[in-house]
């Protein structure tokens, strides 16, 4: 059988499509497009006109896609942005009305536990874990064990809510990184408590910005690794460290002229490497590893 999965992110819409095999799945086709639907006003919960079209002639090359690849299945997950916008329903009506796709709007937990199965899948949980997925509309915290899911939570703080509420200068300044924290502390006080109770030994970084970290030094380094076809990745954390507060610093020009950069994040990485930074800081975990594997392959392990 073949399935097409398509994750419908705040920042980049994905497809995957896969073919069910005697021992698990081939993938035939991934693709990502920047479609940035939470770009404006995605703390007013609006989908502004030109996101909303740019999402939906993206969504109609989805369905050509698929049409050509004769899928079988086709399972369409949204998310923060579409979940909390006003016209996020009036999006799904148009996507099923254009491009003859069904779309899921799923809870904020419903999401955590997909890409808690993604990353199982991928192989990255090798000790009690905290796996991170920073999107552009919220994050999730998975706490979880070899064995076993032991925790989850979505928050409402996602790097392009940050991005549009404080980050206005370039580079960003002490008094905005000092906001972003302040809001992301008084918003986190349970997951410090669960993780108090567990001592993660590892943070995992699902795909999204930790996929950027990981290409920025792959590249400073000269080094032959192709990030996008790995399922895991593993960071030296000094390097982690000395490559995110090198973005936090620098300005919009300099972080575009990165290599291995790409447009979409070149602002928004500065915020999830603030995140991150943050959450390893306060967890005391010097252990960092890049799971390829997130939301669109728990839609996928679930399907399979």
């Amino acid at each position: 059988m073949r399935f097409a999965v398509i994750d419908l992110g705040t920042n980049t819409f994905h497809l995957l499509i896969a073919e069910s095999t005697a021992k698990g799945f081939n993938i035939l086709y991934k693709t990502n497009v920047p479609v940035k639907l939470g770009e404006g006003r995605i703390n007013d919960n609006i989908i502004i006109p030109a996101a909303f079209e740019r999402g939906i002639n993206t969504l109609k090359d989805f369905s050509s896609i698929i049409e050509k690849h004769n899928v079988d299945k086709v399972k369409a997950t949204a998310t923060s942005a579409i979940r909390s916008a006003e016209n996020g329903k009036d999006f799904v009506s148009k996507a099923k009305e254009i491009a003859n796709i069904d779309i899921e709007i799923i809870t904020g937990d419903k999401e955590a536990g997909l890409i808690y199965k993604g990353v199982k899948l991928s192989g990255a949980i090798q000790n009690t874990s905290l796996i991170m997925d920073i999107g552009g509309g919220s994050i999730e915290f998975i706490l979880c064990d070899t064995e076993k899911l032991i925790w989850k939570k979505s928050y409402n703080i996602g790097a392009a809510r940050l991005m549009q509420q404080y980050f206005k200068s370039d580079p960003i300044s002490d008094d905005e990184k000092n906001l972003i924290l302040a809001k992301v502390q008084n918003q986190l006080i349970d997951l410090f408590e669960i993780c108090e109770l567990h001592q993660p030994k590892m943070l995992i970084g699902s795909a999204g910005a930790f996929e950027t970290f990981a290409e920025l030094i792959i590249r400073k380094n000269n080094h032959s690794e192709d990030i996008t076809t790995v399922k895991t990745y593993e960071f030296n954390f000094d390097e982690y460290i000395e490559t995110t507060i090198k973005l936090i610093n620098s300005t919009h020009d300099d972080r575009a002229a990165m290599p291995g950069m790409i447009p979409l994040r070149i602002d928004m990485c500065v915020v999830a490497a603030l995140l991150a930074n943050y959450i390893m800081g306060r967890l005391k975990i010097n252990q960092l590893t890049l799971s390829n594997y997130d939301l669109k392959m728990g839609v996928l392990a679930s399907l399979l």
